[in-house]
């Protein structure tokens, strides 16, 4: 399979809605909204099988300290070929300088794909958040 990997900020919403509702995600209802968000991202690789996007992670950064990354997902007639895997060790080579890169699986069972591409849980932190659907 073919997939070309593209550091970019710009989509359209039909391609962001079909791939974030591919994985059930309840962002795919805003599409509009993730296609901003994403533009004011500090950087989003995507990748590609021909002219559909197929996988995407973004990340937001303070320039020089820390760095988290988010929306980590891939098509689900894509899963199993290592795109998930390529588009985080990409994320992770353009912030090999800096001293943290965190990542806060939504699900605890993604953490066994995280320990497999070097990060640790906190042994005394706690992921937190307030969520606003309204």
């Amino acid at each position: 399979m073919n997939i070309k990997y593209k550091n970019c900020k710009t989509f359209c919403s039909k391609e962001i809605e079909d791939l974030f509702l591919s994985v059930n995600w309840v962002s795919g209802k805003y599409p509009e909204r993730v296609v901003k968000a994403l533009s004011n991202s500090s950087k989003v690789i995507s990748a590609w099988h021909n002219e559909k996007l197929v996988g995407l992670i973004r990340s937001i950064d303070d320039g020089e300290i820390m760095a988290f990354a988010h929306y980590l997902l891939v098509n689900p007639q894509y899963q199993g070929h290592g795109i998930a895997g390529k588009l985080l060790s990409l994320l992770k080579e353009e912030y090999r300088d800096y001293l943290y890169f965190n990542i806060m699986p939504d699900e605890k069972k993604n953490v066994t794909f995280y320990e497999k591409h070097g990060f640790k849980l906190l042994s005394d932190g706690a992921a937190m958040q307030i969520k606003n659907l309204g």
